[in-house]
């Protein structure tokens, strides 16, 4: 057990209902601004929940929301939350070209940093797209002025997921610099690692086990990095057509999450990531292969792959 019992980052992708990978087409895209927006008021009612325990979060917000929502950018902010980025039109980074790729990040940021007239370091992709064959990705954040990113999920999934990479925060070397990773948590079990982060995971697993296994990532002294988004606590929302599997993961228990989430920020202590790892937005990285330790967070030293050797 570890002397003192680690923080947690807790995280939201702020985006809309009708964004979701699941229900991704190109006709569907172009009509995003006739669909009932709904963002606004889910996260409002996020912010509520959190103030209500004193807890503050990281908020991934959309470029293609903070462009039409800046006043709830700026309350998410003024709140205390840490503002990252989502990017800006949620197309995975698997669909796009580097050349678009570079565009649609830096477009968020600019907005975002124009809304909020501070640095935007932060970035998590959509639906956790940075995979193997997208590790360039990585590289463009970095000559782009984030310094972390949390979207290399170590875990076997047939949409996303790198399941040889790094369970812990640790610092990719790219071609351009420094980049920190800030990986999703999962948990051994029988030799494979299971997805406890959060998302529709919080949603299917019973919550007494959830807290289980959460609780061991703790006791081995480990923050959690959790993520949820604001459309997981509205379950009024407008049904949208799609597959069967893909409409059961995204409206499977939704009328659970408010309560679960509750029981989530009384059983344990969050931050934002930037808080719980400070190191993650220093504009001057360490030198490669220097190891990190901050309290009991788990941290390990550079590396020049996201895979473990």
């Amino acid at each position: 057990m570890p002397d003192t019992i680690p923080k947690h980052c807790l995280s939201f992708d702020v985006e809309e209902h009708f964004q979701v990978s699941a229900f991704e087409s190109p006709m569907r895209r172009r009509h995003w601004d006739q669909y009932e927006s709904r963002v606004e008021g889910n996260t409002e009612l996020l912010l509520e929940l959190l103030g209500n325990r004193r807890v503050r979060a990281t908020f991934f917000v959309l470029g293609w929301v903070a462009e039409r929502c800046p006043s709830l950018v700026r309350r998410i902010a003024s709140e205390g939350h840490e503002v990252a980025s989502h990017g800006y039109a949620h197309e995975l980074i698997t669909a796009q070209t580097p050349v678009a790729f570079r565009e649609d990040i830096r477009r968020a940021k600019g907005i975002l940093e124009s809304v909020l007239s501070k640095p935007v370091l932060g970035y998590r992709a959509p639906s956790f797209s940075i995979t193997k064959d997208t590790m360039w990705a990585t590289q463009i954040l970095v000559e782009e002025g984030y310094s972390y990113d949390s979207s290399i999920f170590p875990v076997l999934h047939d949409r996303y997921g790198v399941p040889s990479a790094n369970p812990e925060v640790h610092q990719l070397l790219t071609a351009s610099g420094l980049l920190w990773e800030v990986p999703p948590s999962t948990v051994r079990c029988l030799g494979v690692r299971v997805p406890v982060a959060g998302g529709g995971y919080f949603r299917l697993y019973p919550y007494a086990l959830l807290r289980t296994l959460l609780r061991k990532l703790e006791g081995e002294g480990s923050s959690l990095v959790m993520y949820m988004h604001p459309w997981e606590f509205d379950p009024n929302q407008p049904r949208m057509e799609g597959s069967v599997v893909s409409r059961l993961r995204h409206y499977m228990n939704l009328d659970k999450t408010q309560d679960r989430l509750r029981a989530l920020l009384q059983d344990f202590s969050f931050a934002p990531i930037r808080e719980v790892f400070p190191q993650t937005v220093q504009r001057r990285s360490v030198e490669v292969g220097a190891a990190i330790g901050t309290g009991g967070n788990s941290v390990s030293a550079a590396s020049s792959d996201v895979l473990r050797n």
